[in-house]
């Protein structure tokens, strides 16, 4: 999903309006397998503490020893860091490879102790979805950044920007979601979340009052943005907006875990949609 994003703001927001970029076909994929390589190994050391946590035997019901998920990590680590230094270097920002080993970092700490603290738990993951959208802004589009192209490079910037909000708060909603489908183990391993402390009742209620910050969010882009485009409009209440109103009538009476599983994968449907509309904009900007 990062990865189909990430190429929808390259070839969506990027070549249709030649804005100056720094990256070619060939850097934007280096980029995006340095953003897979630290995402999967973030996925791995998550995975190996909840193994610790819960006394299991091995990774993927036992398919993978804890020994080869630890050297998976670290290589995983290494191959993004690496390859971030080289980008980073390749377009004269040797700093901007500081992003990758803090992200790298984030993921341990969030591993190890981060995902023990209810709320910033969800919060941080969250974050670091935002955060892989953004990256192609600071890699592709900041160096290219000229005294002439400035407002049209803040232009796109802001758009990333945006939609990098919009995955938070959609990645936010799923984060609580997956606490529902985890409460009693949870609740074994005495760790605190907000299906734990609310209830789930009252969790499924919050839910529902937190999906009205990306429907109103939507609502005000479309108003603002896309509003003298009837195509555009439509095309967006139908792919993100009715979605996100179905989502929020059936999570309020959410109950089993076959129902908010149902959700957690609407979510990622309307988190698709909203990767394709990027491909749109040439249609409506130009």
């Amino acid at each position: 999903m990062i990865a189909f994003a990430q190429l929808c703001i390259k070839y969506g927001l990027f070549d249709p309006f030649n804005i100056a970029i720094t990256l070619n076909g060939l850097g934007i994929a280096i980029l995006m397998i340095a953003t897979f390589c630290i995402a999967a190994a973030g996925n791995i050391i998550i995975e190996i503490y909840n193994q610790e946590d819960t006394g299991a035997k091995g990774l993927l019901y036992g398919s993978i020893t804890e020994k080869s998920a630890n050297r998976l990590f670290i290589i995983f680590n290494i191959i993004g860091v690496l390859i971030g230094f080289y980008l980073a270097n390749l377009i004269n920002r040797p700093g901007f490879a500081a992003l990758f080993i803090v992200i790298s970092g984030v993921f341990y700490i969030y591993a190890s102790y981060l995902k023990e603290i209810i709320v910033l738990k969800n919060c941080i993951l969250a974050l670091l979805v935002g955060l892989s959208l953004i990256v192609v802004g600071i890699f592709d589009l900041l160096p290219a950044i000229t005294e002439k192209n400035r407002a049209s490079q803040t232009v796109i910037f802001s758009i990333i920007l945006d939609y990098s909000i919009f995955a938070f708060m959609i990645i936010l909603l799923r984060e609580i979601i997956k606490d529902c489908l985890h409460i009693d183990r949870d609740h074994n391993l005495g760790i605190r979340t907000i299906p734990i402390v609310l209830g789930k009742n009252r969790t499924t209620k919050l839910i529902g009052v937190l999906t009205l910050f990306p429907i109103i969010s939507v609502i005000y882009y479309i108003y603002t943005y896309l509003f003298s485009n009837s195509k555009a409009v439509i095309f967006v209440l139908i792919l993100i907006v009715a979605p996100l109103l179905y989502f929020m009538i059936k999570s309020f009476s959410a109950e089993s875990d076959k129902q908010f599983k149902r959700l957690a994968l609407l979510l990622k449907i309307i988190l698709f949609g909203a990767s394709i509309s990027l491909l749109f904009y040439q249609f409506v900007l130009v």
